[in-house]
């Protein structure tokens, strides 16, 4: 092992010159300043800090030097590699000072602008109305029941005795399915319902059944070929008139407030004998816009009524039809038009606003479930 070199002039060795040094710091500290972004300061900090760097190499001639040499040596390098050092943490800030403001500009949420862009829909108010007024029934001990909308000729027509001649049994009322001879039509109403009531409960019956149904109708202000309806079916021993009054008195309660008249017209329908037409008093003018000098009413055209519907004792034949003994068994039915309510109660009056799907008019009406 050879003695340590006492003679070895750190001034000769051209790493650790003064003007080397100083040549190394200045050209370090340049490009730490010229970084312009965190991944370049990176590449300088490798270049000019790192284990290959002029100033790393110069550190490394040390341990050569003699005992003597070495200290001033060390001073001069770690003077230039400090002021590196100090050039890189200070540069390194305003870097990532610089980038934190450019992220809060360029990925700044604006909090006053809508999340979402797409626009919420809407529950339909036919919908809504349709289950409070199944609501109403249901309070009084009534079961929802529900059938097929494409439904056969038998249940839609025969079993409610209408007759093969009847005139809504022609194409120009009915959807038939393909052809006559299908035998399957899409409802015209909701009463064969009853009769799948009667075919598959037991007795007694009390069910309303609200759902869709089809004419071949125009469709205009007031009318539309797809339409709703709730029937209601009510089958005991001993029921009346009487009993169908007071559901009918009720259904106007819970519906329009206290305190409305009801009256029954006589009519007439295949599937209810006696059968009689329903008209509740105005709940806007109460009746008053029929007196001479009253201001007129838009709701009931100054009449004072409104109709709601039709109503009547079931015709024994539709009895007979489903099964149930005429002779102990009597009831009454009563179909109610949804559009119709919607359209008294929320002052809607055009029908095409209920079928166009506009969202703007469900809207108003609220996501009441």
């Amino acid at each position: 092992m050879s003695a340590p070199n006492k003679s070895y002039d750190p001034v000769e060795v051209t790493a650790l010159r003064p003007e080397e040094l100083d040549r190394a710091r200045d050209d370090a500290i340049a490009a730490i300043a010229a970084a312009s972004g965190l991944a370049e300061l990176k590449e300088a900090r490798i270049a000019h800090a790192g284990d290959r760097s002029p100033l790393a190499l110069a550190n490394r001639e040390i341990g050569a030097l003699p005992p003597a040499a070495r200290a001033e040596a060390g001073k001069r390098i770690g003077a230039a590699r400090g002021a590196v050092s100090q050039a890189l943490k200070q540069r390194q800030a305003e870097l990532e000072e610089e980038r934190d403001q450019r992220v809060l500009v360029e990925e700044a949420v604006d909090v006053t602008l809508p999340w979402d862009r797409t626009p919420r829909g809407a529950r339909h108010p036919l919908t809504t109305i349709q289950e409070r007024m199944a609501d109403v029934f249901v309070s009084m001990g009534f079961e929802v029941a529900e059938g097929p909308e494409v439904e056969a000729e038998w249940f839609n027509f025969d079993a409610l005795n209408f007759k093969p001649d009847h005139p809504a049994r022609t194409m120009q009322d009915t959807f038939f399915v393909e052809s006559e001879d299908t035998g399957l039509v899409l409802r015209t109403h909701t009463s064969p319902v009853q009769v799948r009531s009667l075919l598959t409960r037991p007795l007694p019956v009390y069910v309303v059944a609200p759902g869709r149904t089809f004419r071949t109708d125009e469709l205009d202000a007031t009318h539309s070929p797809v339409f709703h309806q709730l029937e209601g079916l009510a089958i005991d021993e001993g029921l009346t008139m009487a009993d169908l009054r007071g559901a009918i008195d009720a259904f106007v309660t819970g519906m329009f407030g206290a305190g409305l008249a009801v009256r029954m017209r006589p009519s007439y329908f295949p599937f209810t004998e006696p059968s009689a037409e329903v008209d509740m008093q105005c709940f806007v003018c109460r009746g008053a816009s029929v007196e001479r000098g009253a201001p007129p009413c838009r709701t009931c055209g100054s009449e004072g009524w409104i109709e709601l519907g039709g109503c009547g004792m079931v015709n024994p034949r539709v009895l007979v039809a489903a099964g149930v003994d005429a002779e102990r068994y009597s009831g009454w039915a009563f179909g109610l038009g949804v559009e119709r309510t919607l359209m008294f109660r929320h002052g809607v009056e055009d029908m095409h606003d209920m079928v166009e799907g506009d969202v703007r008019f469900a809207l108003p009406f609220g996501m009441e479930i």
